[in-house]
């Protein structure tokens, strides 16, 4: 039986009396960023020594009716009775996210310096069922992973993915999700150099599932693993084509950090391009700038790995996460992804045209390519390129394509 299995039980006993009392309530999942990866570094001990720190310090900044609940290796369950509206879950989340933001979780000589993100689902307009508001508590909490924020709160009217669960292991298993190409436009050479990887999924039931839905569930559960893996053998499958047919591009294609603690995973991918036959040195691997903080050193190590055997790694949506340029130091890039909320606001707002400016600057001494993304129209492009930008993509330089059509129509234009 599972730790949620057990769990279950004792929250739907809380949620039940606490609906006795008046107002609402609210189920709270709380996750340590990176615990999991650290347990595995440093082992077990110091992973619960950490997590009963950190269940103090939960405990610490609520209320005394308020209760915390261990729900695995690195997440509590937080139960919130009596709670006047919505913002007061959220100020509640506010406090346990705060609760983290400065000083480390100490065990002997190491320490944990991470910070939690948290889902909420409030009781009863999300339901009155521990197990769905528990599953609810957790696209929230992956919502706030996919824009970058701390906490989220339960959407009602968001795709019911958390009941997805065997299909999508379905479908990765019988490859019937789809693989996009999106071009990618060097500016210096005015050639297309390389195309990114986009995973699409299509269901019987609810029609096209967002991969903004999809992927972070992805995430959450034991899924990432094989989508990535999925996501990497069909991408090169494509690349593969290209080159046999004389038109080679550079492949970029995402990477979850999730799957960096899975044992021999860089030579996993390495022995895929061996059986592909797609040179090292044509594919990239993008990698956001939220997620490698999830566990820089192991991050670091994996992707080190890769670029010594010639593979190139980006930083993607680079300015929307929690990293400094301090990091770029140390993470093994060869591209930094400008992300397109910079790229969007620059022709109507200077100071914003002044940052990407800075960040092609920075590229550029670190020796990195500057890649900007969300490319609309054709005065974005020529200020971009007034500003040295290496790379641009977007609809203006071409719309996901899927990948069987995209090398179709490009092989068919070889002369």
């Amino acid at each position: 039986m599972s730790e949620r299995a057990h769990l279950l039980p004792a929250l739907q006993g809380r949620l039940d009396r606490a609906r006795q009392e008046p107002g609402l309530c609210a189920l709270l999942v709380v996750r340590l960023r990176g615990m999991r990866e650290s347990q595995l570094r440093h082992g077990y001990e110091f992973g619960d020594a950490i997590m009963l720190a950190a269940r103090e310090r939960i405990v610490a900044v609520l209320r005394h009716v308020d209760t915390v609940y261990l729900a695995g290796d690195d997440s509590f369950v937080v139960v919130l009775p009596t709670i006047r509206n919505h913002t007061h879950a959220l100020l509640a989340a506010t406090r346990l996210v705060g609760a983290f933001d400065d000083t480390p979780l100490m065990h002997g000589d190491r320490n944990w310096h991470g910070r939690v993100v948290v889902g909420v689902a409030l009781c009863p307009d999300h339901g009155t069922d521990a197990e769905l508001l528990f599953r609810r508590a957790e696209l929230a909490h992956d919502e706030a992973l996919r824009i970058g924020e701390p906490f989220s709160i339960y959407q009602p009217d968001s795709t019911p993915v958390e009941i997805l669960y065997g299909e999508l292991r379905d479908d990765i298993a019988a490859n019937k999700l789809d693989v996009m190409f999106q071009p990618l436009f060097d500016l210096r050479s005015g050639k297309i150099v390389s195309v990114e990887s986009l995973a699409r999924w299509t269901t019987a039931a609810y029609g096209v599932v967002p991969p903004s839905d999809f992927v972070p569930f992805a995430e959450r559960s034991d899924l990432i693993v094989p989508l990535t893996r999925w996501s990497l053998n069909a991408s090169l499958r494509h690349a593969a084509a290209l080159h046999r047919g004389g038109a080679p591009l550079d492949v970029a294609i995402n990477l979850s950090p999730r799957v960096f603690a899975e044992q021999g995973f860089a030579e996993q991918l390495l022995g895929a391009l061996d059986i592909w036959a797609v040179p090292a040195d044509s594919v990239i691997v993008e990698i956001t700038e939220t997620a490698l903080l999830t566990d820089l050193d192991m991050s670091v190590r994996v992707l080190r790995r890769l670029r010594d055997c010639g593979v190139r790694v980006a930083i993607d949506d680079f300015g929307t996460g929690y990293a400094s340029f301090a990091y770029l130091r140390h993470f093994p890039a060869t591209e930094l992804k400008i992300d397109r909320s910079f790229v969007d606001a620059m022709l109507t707002d200077a100071r914003t045209e002044q940052v990407v400016r800075a960040m092609i600057e920075v590229a550029h001494r670190l020796g990195l390519d500057a890649v900007a993304e969300g490319v609309e129209n054709a005065e974005t492009m020529r200020l971009l390129d007034n500003m040295n930008c290496d790379m641009v993509q977007g609809y203006h330089i071409g719309h996901p394509t899927l990948a069987e059509t995209f090398v179709a129509e490009r092989l068919a234009a070889q002369p």
